[in-house]
């Protein structure tokens, strides 16, 4: 089982005891404003997602992010190269986020990947801020890429070499 283990999180494969934590997580409008999908209305919608991401047999390189015990999210490759991620909004503005993308581009250069990409709203300017910093650069946009819910949402294509 691959773990990452930074000065303060545990990244590690999702497990079903996760499920209570994601759900709090991705149930909550304010953290999955940008999401690809509305919030998740019960417990069965991330019963279906967690059981996606453990899906081990699609190539996926997915991280539940472990802070003093508890998830506060995911960050990895739903479908590599493109990178995801969301966190708790109690942990925002603590530089976990950060910690947390740091040591999964270290991981994701010593694997089979040369780059990463993203796929960000352009409404989203903290998210694309950040990856700047994590020397993402843009490398296009496109209109209405993402159904959310009944809202149709753009996408700013960002990459980053590994």
């Amino acid at each position: 089982m691959t773990e990452i283990l930074t000065e303060r999180l545990l990244l590690r494969r999702a497990r079903q005891d996760d499920l209570s934590d994601l759900h709090r997580i991705l149930s909550d409008p304010v953290a999955t404003r940008y999401w690809s999908t509305p919030p998740h209305a019960d417990r069965d919608v991330t019963q279906t997602w967690l059981d996606s991401m453990m899906d081990t047999t699609k190539g996926r390189d997915d991280f539940v992010v472990v802070y003093e015990g508890q998830v506060i999210g995911k960050i990895g490759c739903y479908q590599p190269p493109d990178l995801g991620f969301i966190f708790s909004k109690d942990v925002w503005g603590k530089g976990l986020t950060r910690e947390a993308a740091r040591a999964y581009i270290d991981h994701a250069a010593k694997g089979s990947l040369t780059y990463l990409t993203a796929d960000v709203d352009p409404h989203n300017a903290v998210c694309l801020g950040f990856l700047a910093h994590l020397s993402f650069k843009t490398t296009g946009f496109a209109s209405r890429t993402w159904l959310v819910g009944d809202t149709w949402c753009d996408s700013v294509y960002l990459r980053r070499d590994l």
